[in-house]
């Protein structure tokens, strides 16, 4: 889900996650006949393909094992790549090349990318490379072309980010072998167009680009048959009354319980009352807020047999970390599940993450979802903000808010979410809380630092997450969630 760059590149807040296990090997390219010359043009406005969306591909596990990306032909008229068929959504991996002289002083291209093409449907886009370790020093731009249509988006910038997201330093999950360099991911809605270009920072002294660059293009697949899609705007659903037991089962998703059914895919909200009750008379605290409804991964559609099977866990919750995605705001909330099942196999089968890295994800609706896979109550060891993942939870807002204000919705969301979580561990969100750095650009390991509560990305990193108008926010956040915990 590393300081500012002197380009004056922010490093940004995209969801790079973490506990990298399992995942699969690169893809296998496409039959070399597919695959334009580098260098060519396609001509604007050239035939399109007839083929259309295939039908739902065959789940495949990739638990504890590795298995290669399929070839998918894709035709004559339609761009070489991999596409891994699965379950839920498929991936078409492109090798970039190169786009404009070759810098021969240094033996390398200026400029890589692809030229504007055919390419099956998709919703998301991203870069990777080979090196996690590697750092993409320039920019990033793509165009779209709209499913069906014929005309292309302007240039769209592509956030790139480091490694300001990701497990801590010196960790198993920080360096397992699986890991690749990646870009935030953009959503760009459902396209069947593309074209893209990579140039490095400088023009006489510029910085190599990595190695081995590939387009990841997403489609999220069809929306899943639980009743867990979300509301247009923000609702006030009914609380409901029901004994301990069964509320205690019902806090915990089914992503704790592998191979137990999780009804509708919706967690209801809960009143005071009642989310006191799951706690028992031993575990109660003095103020919590009431539980919000959240949509839980079976009610957005995470395919669980993408992800690392087993969980990790923190001792505690102390804080929140609040990210924005930097997937863009061209999103509406009816389609934040196909959001977040692109970023999720983005995560995975792209970048090489264990799991969709936040611990919870809010629209732009103020709709709350489950995020990384361990139950909503538990204290799950997320990869959100490298160098203080540990007894903390990060909450990624859909969308990007470097120069855009977030809706009151979301501010609200934030609230009552954070009332919640941080209430079971007795923390009230306007105080300070103390946390151990595991290292980063600000904090060197083994560093006690003091934050807030609920605390933006950048308090813990040199970053410009989660956006200078949702940072702004937090005040007010922090504020209306210890009212919601009973707090004066």
């Amino acid at each position: 889900m590393r300081a500012y760059l002197a380009s004056s590149i922010a490093v940004t807040c995209a969801a790079a996650l973490a506990l990298p296990l399992s995942v699969a090997t690169p893809a296998a390219s496409l039959p070399s006949a597919a695959l334009p010359p580098p260098g060519s043009v396609d001509p604007a406005g050239s035939p399109r393909s007839s083929d259309s969306r295939g039908s739902a591909d065959s789940a495949g596990s990739v638990d504890s094992t590795h298995s290669t990306r399929s070839s998918d032909s894709l035709g004559p008229s339609l761009s070489s790549g991999s596409v891994e068929p699965d379950v839920a959504g498929s991936t078409q991996s492109l090798p970039l090349g190169p786009l404009g002289t070759a810098d021969r002083a240094v033996g390398r291209t200026a400029v890589q990318g692809l030229t504007r093409r055919d390419v099956r449907p998709f919703s998301l886009l991203g870069v990777v490379w080979d090196d996690a370790r590697a750092h993409l020093h320039g920019t990033v731009q793509v165009r779209t072309r709209a499913a069906g249509g014929t005309r292309w988006s302007p240039w769209q910038d592509v956030e790139i980010h480091s490694e300001e997201h990701g497990a801590d330093p010196g960790t198993p999950e920080a360096t397992a072998a699986a890991l690749r360099g990646a870009t935030a991911p953009l959503w760009v809605g459902d396209s069947d167009g593309v074209e893209i270009r990579v140039r490095p920072k400088g023009e006489r002294e510029a910085v190599p680009l990595p190695a081995g660059m590939r387009l990841e293009l997403v489609d999220p697949g069809p929306e899943p048959a639980a009743a867990g899609m979300p509301s247009g705007t923000e609702g006030s659903a009914r609380s409901e009354a029901r004994t301990p037991a069964v509320e205690q089962a019902a806090a915990t998703s089914v992503s704790t319980r592998p191979g137990t059914p999780s009804g509708t895919g919706v967690l209801p909200a809960l009143s005071r009352e009642a989310t006191e009750a799951t706690l028992g008379a031993a575990a109660a605290k003095p103020f919590i807020g009431p539980r919000p409804k959240i949509i839980t991964r079976k009610g957005w559609g995470a395919d669980e047999k993408m992800r690392e099977k087993s969980f990790v866990y923190t001792k505690a919750v102390k804080a929140a970390f609040v990210h924005h995605s930097a997937t863009g705001n061209n999103y509406t909330c009816r389609q934040a599940p196909s959001v977040l099942r692109s970023i999720y196999r983005y995560h995975v089968k792209s970048s090489g993450w264990r799991d969709f890295g936040y611990n919870f994800a809010i629209d732009k609706c103020g709709n709350i979802y489950e995020g990384r896979a361990g139950g909503v109550a538990k204290p799950v060891l997320g990869a959100h903000t490298l160098g203080f993942n540990t007894n903390s939870m990060g909450i990624a807002v859909l969308g990007t808010y470097s120069s855009t204000t977030p809706p009151a919705a979301v501010v609200t969301a934030v609230a009552k979410l954070t009332a919640w979580k941080l209430g079971l561990h007795g923390v009230n969100p306007k105080g300070k809380v103390t946390l151990t750095s595991g290292g980063g650009n600000r904090y060197k390991k083994g560093k006690k630092v003091k934050f807030n509560a609920i605390a933006g990305h950048r308090d813990g990193f040199a970053t410009a997450c989660p956006g200078a108008r949702l940072y702004g926010k937090l005040g007010t956040a922090r504020t209306a969630s210890a009212k919601y915990q009973g707090r004066r």
